[in-house]
């Protein structure tokens, strides 16, 4: 189904293994308090047993996350290709809540690189959060 540059896919992220996750969206968006945008996503990771100076483990938990879950949607652009995942994030504290995470393939790259994650309210599959959704 193609719907303004769109597509919904079930497939796993290609190239997934080559995935990046840059520190600093890390330590610097998603476990800073500090961040004007990001302060609310390090309260619900920091909840989830996350922690700043283990970094690494949130970084590895998305890395998992995009390549044991399904892409929900494929957006391309001239700059590349957006892909949104959905599913449950493996967390420390073993909750594992559903989380969407947003991935981007640079035109000519194979690499996907890490824009950011959020929880899903109501869980992955609530209707209200899903792209194209008429509710």
């Amino acid at each position: 189904m193609k719907r303004n540059n769109s597509t919904k896919h079930t497939n796993h992220l290609a190239q997934a293994k080559l995935a990046v996750v840059d520190k600093r969206k890390i330590i610097e968006y998603l476990l800073s308090f500090n961040h004007p945008s990001g302060r609310d996503k390090a309260v619900f990771f920091h909840s989830l047993g996350f922690r700043l100076q283990a970094w690494q483990v949130l970084s590895a938990a998305l890395v998992r996350h995009a390549k044991e879950n399904t892409i929900w949607d494929k957006k391309k652009s001239s700059f590349g290709v957006k892909y949104v995942i959905d599913g449950p994030l493996q967390t420390p504290d073993g909750r594992n809540p559903s989380v969407r995470a947003i991935w981007f393939v640079e035109t000519g790259e194979k690499q996907p690189r890490f824009v950011t994650a959020y929880p899903l309210k109501g869980g992955s599959h609530d209707t209200r959060t899903r792209p194209g959704s008429s509710n």
